[in-house]
């Protein structure tokens, strides 16, 4: 029998104009696709070959710089969906696991029958070459391998999503979009939303890595799985995705998804996960390293889980103990994710009315706060907390220049106050301030408070 544990939190949620989805996460009335999609380059993305498979599935080779080589994308439409029509669509980003490939989601996950009928649009690319150990989802560290420059954030992230937006009718914003992924996938659509927090609704794992770095003993798995996936399975060195454990280790945390997790609040999560012994959808003999691997992944989840529930942030956890690593278990997951995904998309929360955010990038931009630090370390964290029109806080090093969202009147003066030290900003034609902080030699907490002159 499973045994199953839901821990599930109701948020505050608002409706969305203009978001197709059916009520309550109900399949939508079935109709024809009229005429096929035209994909064309954008975002830095080259459109190689386009395949229509049938009415709803296209199977798309791009190529793109960030990683040197082309790759494929698998796209399900909407039933239906016709591009010279206005309605748009939420988009669930769902990706394969290390050895998997684009295609593996419809061949062996159901994604196909899973989405039929559903007002959705599931995007599911490569996240590793050829089926090899995988790119983890990441710029990576040692670009000058045999594999190119390996850039996987900055496809996914920089190229691919806003590919999508150009060619497809969706919703291109945050309340339209959801990201999910199997094992290594369970740890980049973590990782993504807890990097990209501003850009991604929800966030799904099935069996997935969301610990690499935080807990010590998680880690030390984390550390060899993934050395021996870049060594043995993509062929270039074993340090070669995220630099050393120990001299890059800012880096590793840096896109651990549980070490970020305060980035994760107000973001939907939902964790799956077993113990790896056999279950009711394994057939046959047990198979000794499905169960070993889940066993791992189990390890992840729960130091993951353990993490969120320390900060108060609410997840859907389902921890149903028999089950090993294998499709049947994460084709399951994905429909009885479906369900409440839709019903997410269509109950989307608000935004924070107070920004936090922690990075470990020189520059990054989220919810309109762009921090710029000019600092002597190139990895290093810092931190925006309690960010709202009449100031905030900020935690690093360096110089740093902070640019607010528009909401001020335009050309209007306002006093920023740092300490015992005023100065004077003027809100650009957009609305938004440029603050340039006092230097600091050491990683320093400074309060920045903002007021109309």
């Amino acid at each position: 029998m499973r045994t199953r544990r839901f821990i599930t939190t109701t948020l505050l949620l608002v409706g969305a104009p203009g978001l197709v989805v059916a009520a309550a996460g109900r399949p939508a009335a079935a109709a024809p696709t009229p005429v096929p999609v035209r994909f064309a380059d954008a975002a830095g993305i080259h459109v190689e070959r386009v395949q229509r498979i049938d009415d709803r599935q296209y199977a798309i080779r791009v190529g793109t710089a960030a990683l040197g080589r082309a790759v494929d994308v698998r796209v399900l439409l909407p039933t239906g969906y016709d591009p010279a029509k206005t309605a748009r669509y939420p988009v669930l980003y769902l990706f394969h696991g290390t050895g998997g490939r684009a295609s593996d989601w419809v061949g062996k996950g159901g994604a196909e029958a899973t989405t039929a009928g559903r007002p959705l649009i599931t995007v599911m690319p490569d996240a590793g070459f050829d089926g090899d150990g995988g790119g983890w989802f990441t710029d990576w560290a040692d670009p000058a391998t045999k594999l190119g420059p390996s850039r996987w954030e900055t496809f996914h992230i920089g190229q691919l999503v806003p590919w999508i937006d150009r060619n497809l009718r969706t919703v291109a914003a945050r309340r339209g979009r959801a990201v999910a992924g199997l094992s290594q996938g369970g740890f980049g659509a973590m990782s993504y939303a807890a990097r990209h927090p501003d850009m991604f609704a929800s966030a799904t794992s099935f069996s997935g890595a969301p610990d690499i770095a935080h807990d010590p003993v998680t880690a030390a798995g984390a550390y060899g799985v993934i050395s021996y996936a870049a060594a043995v399975n993509d062929g270039v060195p074993p340090e070669a995705i995220f630099g050393s454990r120990i001299a890059d280790a800012i880096n590793w945390r840096g896109h651990d998804p549980a070490t970020l997790a305060a980035n994760l609040r107000g973001t939907r999560l939902s964790l799956y996960t077993a113990t790896g012994l056999p279950g009711p959808l394994d057939q046959g003999a047990p198979d000794p390293e499905a169960m070993g691997i889940e066993a791992l992944t189990h390890q992840s989840t729960l130091t993951f889980h353990r993490r969120i529930q320390r900060l108060g942030i609410p997840s859907r956890f389902d921890d149903y103990t028999f089950g090993t690593h294998t499709w049947p278990y994460w084709a399951r997951d994905l429909r009885e994710e479906i369900g409440p995904l839709m019903s997410a998309f269509g109950h989307p929360a608000r935004p924070p009315a107070r920004v936090s955010y922690t990075s470990i990038d020189r520059t990054w931009t989220q919810w309109g706060w762009t921090v710029s630090l000019d600092r002597r370390a190139p990895r290093e964290f810092s931190r925006l907390g309690e960010a709202t029109s009449t100031g905030f806080t900020l935690t690093s090093s360096g110089t740093a220049t902070v640019t607010t969202p528009p909401s001020y009147r335009p050309g209007a003066r306002y006093t920023v106050t740092i300490g015992s030290r005023s100065i004077t900003a003027t809100a650009s034609a957009s609305g938004r301030l440029t603050v340039t902080l006092p230097p600091a030699t050491k990683v320093t907490t400074v309060r920045a408070t903002i007021t109309r002159r």
